[in-house]
């Protein structure tokens, strides 16, 4: 049986603001587009531990709709503006995420849309 594509949407994160998706899941694999800081009612953070909360419970919410829980999330891709708020976002992620400990890559970048001082996304696994 061949495994489909599917297309994920969750009506808690963000809305795409380009022409993506929020994430797609094939077989038991779920992938997301980049969250940045962004309320569902567009309205962008930027202090950085509540950017960072926003975007990984936007992206939490887009895992769940996907079949996954925190728990499944197995690698997280940061990116952000400056260096100096690394601190502050491990400490967020550290309160979001617990003893759970997924991969993570977290690079400095040049610029994001919004001037955003991060984006994120996840890999993550339908069941728990």
């Amino acid at each position: 049986m061949k495994m489909k594509l599917e297309e994920l949407v969750s009506p808690e994160a963000s809305p795409a603001l380009g022409p993506y998706c929020h994430g797609r899941k094939y077989g038991d694999m779920i992938i997301t587009s980049g969250q940045i800081p962004l309320t569902k009612d567009g309205e962008y953070v930027f202090e950085i531990k509540q950017a960072t909360t926003l975007v990984l419970n936007n992206l939490l919410s887009i895992v769940k709709a996907g079949g996954g829980c925190r728990e499944s999330i197995a690698r997280v891709d940061v990116y952000i503006k400056d260096l100096n708020d690394f601190g502050l976002i491990n400490e967020a992620y550290k309160e979001f995420f617990g003893e759970h400990k997924p991969t993570r890559v977290c690079v400095q970048v040049a610029a994001l849309p919004g001037d955003v001082p991060l984006e994120a996304s996840m890999i993550a696994f339908a069941g728990e």
